[in-house]
């Protein structure tokens, strides 16, 4: 019997196909455990509506052996590629058979579910068509009374779709990216299973222990039972690869033990729900004195919806002829910003270096009334069909671009570099790598204090309490979620900072 194993393509066509699939193999080890959990109290039935490598099915074989019982087997896949693996990997033909080629979502099975076990697709909702999106709004509202957020991703409607069809007293075990307890869909969707369905135990892991290494997603394991609602759930952390301990704690349902790679905490759902599922238990008990919101109000950068047009460099610039009165100073990559301070030398080194640091920003106007330059060039850009983007397509006219005013810090937030807040002595507006954070006062004192204040290490370390973690310990962070991030009392006091309620103009 093959364990299984896949290799991921680092670029190019083959990694898009994979993004387009959201295929990744569930590793053994994490496999053991779901299985483990689905199978307790003599279950010999097991359900996956996502079976790709079979790794479910392999560990229900290792699980059998074990336990002494034989285990049935059924299940669901829309790439009949990927069975192509199970097969090689050893699921039998027998097992296979009762396997489905349909979409488990769109088009579930008619019967109730004892036991489910799941890695479904990480299809993030850009890459779904617009009639799949309808039919999975409405599959929400059915169930939860109202349609979840729009950018909600493929794997939370397998969820959705799971719970539906579990049976009373079943069992549910998926591991998911953690966007599904992080994400704008979040809050409705935590809050409709917590009312209707016992969350029993959330699996995160360290950096150093994702079972997905080199994939740009923080994987979470929920593990759910169709039965009354508790007050508490288990928050397991693993902090390992490869380890029995997640497969032993799970087969000893989360009962007190040391555990060399595993950290257990018995948490409220009401503070759960708060803090968030998927992140480390809020400790003070209490909401923070001070948040961003008091100081400061957060805007996301500016979309162009097409940056090969509207985001110049210098020379481009000047070779179009446009006059100054329609460019602006701009950055576009966190990655153009090597520090925490964005200054002049900073532009001109970018310019040096061919990077755009011009925002083309035309006003909205009547075409016939800019300059000849500016009519030419918005021509050129029509010609290539660029109003017809999803994004200009919504403005009116398609060319007017969105305003800022030039941010004093802002928030890197997306790229490799670590996040971090970066004073803007240069008056650009930030792309939509980054945050806008204006302080509610303009005064150059208060701004320097704030600056203070979000250049210290705790202001850092609780960006991991609001934002979206990702692989490799990357967090990206929402305009809104931003504006409750926690900050040092003990800083704000000392500084004499105090909290405006709205901004001073």
């Amino acid at each position: 019997m093959k364990r299984t194993h896949q290799k991921l393509p680092a670029n190019g066509a083959e990694r898009e196909a994979l993004r387009q699939k959201g295929q990744f193999w569930t590793p053994d080890w994490i496999a053991d455990a779901m299985v483990s959990y689905v199978l307790q109290q003599d279950e010999q039935f097991l359900f996956d509506p996502a079976v790709g490598a079979g790794a479910f099915f392999l560990a229900a074989y290792r699980f059998g052996v074990a336990a002494g019982r034989t285990i049935s087997l059924a299940g669901m896949e829309i790439d009949p590629d990927a069975l192509g693996e199970a097969r090689q990997n050893g699921i039998s033909e027998a097992d296979l058979s009762k396997v489905e080629i349909r979409d488990f979502v769109l088009n579930p099975p008619q019967r109730r579910l004892s036991a489910i076990v799941a890695n479904p697709p990480y299809i993030r909702h850009h890459r779904l068509a617009a009639e799949t999106k309808a039919a999975l709004r409405l599959l929400s509202a059915r169930l939860i009374g109202s349609p979840l957020d729009g950018r909600a991703g493929l794997h939370i409607y397998f969820l959705l779709r799971a719970l539906e069809l579990l049976d009373e007293g079943g069992r549910l075990a998926f591991i998911m990216p953690a966007d599904t307890c992080e994400g704008v869909a979040a809050p409705k969707l935590w809050r409709w299973i917590t009312r209707n369905y016992c969350l029993e135990a959330m699996v995160t892991f360290t950096a150093e222990a994702t079972p997905f290494p080199g994939v740009d997603t923080n994987p979470i394991i929920v593990l759910i039972q169709n039965r009354p609602p508790e007050q508490y759930f288990f928050g397991v952390r693993c902090a390992e690869a490869n380890s029995d301990e997640l497969l032993s704690c799970i087969q000893a349902n989360f009962a007190e033990r040391s555990y060399r790679s595993l950290t257990i905490h018995r948490r409220e759902l009401v503070e759960g729900l708060e803090t968030g599922l998927s992140r480390e238990p809020a400790t003070n008990g209490h909401r923070p004195t001070f948040v961003l919101g008091d100081f400061a109000s957060v805007l996301r950068g500016i979309a162009t919806g097409a940056n090969e047009y509207f985001f110049l460099t210098t020379r481009r610039a000047h070779e179009l002829n446009i006059p100054g009165e329609f460019l602006r100073p701009a950055v576009g990559r966190t990655r153009d910003v090597e520090g925490d301070e964005i200054n002049i030398e900073t532009l001109r080194k970018l310019e040096r270096q061919g990077r755009p640091t011009s925002l083309f920003s035309p006003d909205g106007r009547a075409m016939n009334q800019f300059p000849g330059a500016v009519q030419h060039y918005l021509q050129q850009i029509e010609s290539q069909g660029v109003p017809q983007r999803a994004l200009i397509a919504s403005r009116n006219p398609w060319y007017k671009m969105e305003t800022r005013e030039a941010p004093p810090i802002l928030f890197a937030y997306l790229g490799r570099r670590s996040v971090r807040f970066i004073r803007n002595r240069a008056g650009v507006v930030p792309l939509t790598g980054f945050l806008c954070v204006y302080p509610h006062r303009q005064d150059t004192a208060y701004i320097e204090k704030l600056w203070q204040v979000l250049q210290h290490p705790q202001t850092l370390v609780n960006l991991t309490s609001v934002g979206k973690s990702y692989g490799g310990d990357a967090i990206k962070v929402e305009p809104r979620a931003l504006e409750k991030l926690p900050l040092p009392s003990d800083m704000i006091h000392e500084l004499g900072l105090t909290p405006i309620t709205r901004r001073l103009i």
